[in-house]
Order: C-alpha cells, then structure tokens, then sequence
C-alpha cells in the first residue's frame, strides 16, 4: 500500500483542461439569420418567392436559438463570462436574438402557426428579450464602471452590445401595438417602446463617440475586432428603423396631433440619421478592406457584419415606405442583396468553423487584439 501511494505521488495525474464554454456572441447568428429573414417583408418591392425563402430562413433562425439557448444554459459560464471585459459585452446578443426571432414569428411564421399562435410566441419572446435586454443595458455599464479595468484604447465595437436591445425592443414593440387592446395599455406600450429607443439612441451616441475617438488616437483595429465596427451602424439602423415603425403605430395610439409629430419625426429625424449611418457604413468598410489585406481571421464577431447590415437595410425600407422615394426603393434593394450574399459568406465560414472547430475562440481572439491586460 504505501509503495503503491509512493508511484501515484511521483506521477500526478495531469488535469485536463476545461471545456471551453459557448460564448454569448454566437448569439448574433440568431440575429443576423433573424433580420435577413424580416427584412424581406418590410422591401418595397416584393419578389417572386421570397417570401416563401424567408420563412425557411426564419424556421432556420428559431431552430438555432433553440440549440444556442440549451447550450449556453448547459454551460453555465454565466458569472465567469460577466467577469471578462471583453466577452460581458456580448450579453446584449442573446436579447436581441428573442426579439428578432420573436418579429419574425409575427411577420413570417404567422402564415405556419396561425396569427393568434403567433401573437402569443411574440408576445412572450419580446417581453423575455426586453426584460433581458433592460437588464443588459443596466447591469454591464454598472461593470465597466465598478469592475472591469480598461486601458486608454480598450474602446471597441462591443461596447454598443448591451445598450442597442432596447432599441430593438422599440422597433419590434411596435408591431405588437396595434395587436394590443386599446386604452391605457396599448398606450403604455407605445410610449415604453419611445422609452426604450431614447434610452438605447442616447446611450449609443455617446459610446459612438468614445469609439471614434479611440479610432483617431489610437492604433487601428486589428483582427476579429475589426468585424465590430459596423455595430455603430446596426445601432443607427434601429434608431430609423424604430422611429419608422412607432409613427406608423401611432395613429391607433396617440392624439392625431401629436401622431402627425411621430410622422415628421420618423421622416426628418430618420433621413439625419440615415445620412451619419452611411458615414459610419463608409468608415466601417474602408477599415474592413485594410484588414482584408492584412489578413482578416475567422471569429464569431463576423456576424458584426450582418445584423448592423440588415438594420440598415430595414432602415432604408422604412424611409422608402414613408417617401415613396424611387432613390430609397431601389437602394433598399441593392443593400438587401448584398446582405444575402454576405449572410451566406459568414454562414458558410460558421459552418465550418462548428466543423472543424480549429479557429481561435471570439474571447480569446478578442483579448489578443484589444492587448489588454489581465
């Protein structure tokens, strides 16, 4: 016996080490399939079988939430995820991911289960999402502030992560407004989801600043940081999107007057926000471009590209409804192409990456490019 203890003494056995756990930034592959999949309802112009195209890539989109979802609970890698700067940020992907899928429920997936079928679903999934969503917006600024240490150029695209849900929370809200019974609490939602889009709007602008401002005094991003500059647009994108979608709901809400303001609000004020949109779209791209050369590494933050593409697509096709503008109607178009030719690139890459699981994981991919310290 005590020899026998002596050999096991001399030769630990080696640990093995920990299973990496699901990063919350998978999420955005909910999002990205959702809004490729909702804004081919709202194009101006129908085409042949799209619709039917939409509704597979919806069923497509509720099938991956419902793995995502599982898994992420399985691993229960919540509280180590909220102690890292850099993956905390993403907690704003999987609200975002019920809202979109819970919009496309209504708008798609009421031609499979019945409109009432579908109320309910997305009713249940925009009331989870918000609350997820607020709680986001809430709890991860409070850790940048008392927890988390960042370094002067620590600034990324995630940082808009946790604050855009309740925007999205404002635009797809809307669609649930006329479905809900008048008087207080059909107005109580209206005026929650212009809450919502104030807080998400203002917050974004300011953390936009601060990005942009690490853009100037800093190195340029490098790496899978790169793909998250172009969630600035996906948060212009919902601010228009959503101010399109309340003033349409408003009519059934609010007095005509100030329903005619939500009207001249979604106009001027979306067609200003627009424009600063395809200025972050071009700065977005140009930096892209110059990382493509270099060298550009597959990581979750890919699908960066998708959903803040899609809002501007949706964006675009609220502006088009609302001008009847040839110039809007026909952009909204090209744009939602190019969203389906990127969407199946990043799918493909994502396929394969589940594939062969040989590229780096989004944290760590993440912490090497932001050079931050421990």
């Amino acid at each position: 016996m005590i020899r026998s203890s002596s050999t096991r003494s001399l030769s630990p056995t080696v640990p093995s080490a920990p299973r990496p756990s699901l990063s919350p930034s998978w999420f955005a592959a909910v999002m990205g399939t959702g809004i490729v999949a909702n804004a081919a309802v709202t194009l101006p112009r129908s085409l042949p079988g799209l619709r039917t195209a939409a509704t597979v890539v919806w069923v497509g989109a509720v099938l991956l939430l419902v793995l995502l979802a599982v898994g992420y609970v399985r691993d229960r890698a919540l509280r180590s995820h909220a102690a890292d700067p850099v993956v905390a940020q993403f907690f704003g992907a999987p609200p975002m991911a019920l809202l979109t899928v819970g919009a496309g429920t209504l708008l798609l997936g009421r031609r499979v289960i019945g409109l009432d079928a579908a109320l309910d679903v997305d009713r249940v999934l925009w009331s989870l999402g918000t609350a997820l969503g607020l709680a986001t917006a809430c709890t991860v600024p409070y850790l940048m502030v008392t927890r988390h240490r960042f370094a002067p150029d620590a600034a990324f695209g995630g940082w808009l992560m946790p604050i855009v849900p309740p925007m999205v929370s404002a635009a797809t809200g809307a669609l649930l407004v006329p479905h809900t019974p008048p008087g207080q609490l059909r107005l109580a939602l209206l005026l929650g989801c212009y809450a919502m889009l104030g807080l998400g709007l203002l917050a974004a602008l300011l953390v936009l600043a601060i990005l942009y401002g690490r853009l100037v005094h800093h190195d340029a991003p490098t790496g899978a940081m790169v793909p998250t500059v172009w969630i600035g647009l996906g948060a212009l994108g919902q601010a228009v999107t959503a101010l399109g979608a309340l003033a349409t709901a408003a009519p059934s809400t609010l007095p005509a007057l100030y329903a005619r303001g939500a009207e001249v609000l979604a106009l001027l004020g979306g067609i200003l926000v627009w424009g600063f949109a395809l200025l972050w779209l071009a700065l977005a791209t140009a930096l892209t471009a110059r990382t493509i050369r270099a060298g550009l590494p597959f990581a979750p933050t890919w699908w960066s590209f998708i959903f803040p593409f899609g809002a501007l697509v949706t964006a675009t096709n609220a502006l088009a409804a609302r001008t009847g503008s040839v110039l809007f109607v026909w952009l909204a178009l090209v744009f939602y192409v190019l969203l389906v030719l990127a969407w199946i690139v990043v799918a493909g890459r994502s396929l394969r990456h589940v594939a062969t699981r040989t590229a780096p994981s989004a944290p760590r991919e993440l912490s090497n490019s932001l050079g931050r310290s421990g």
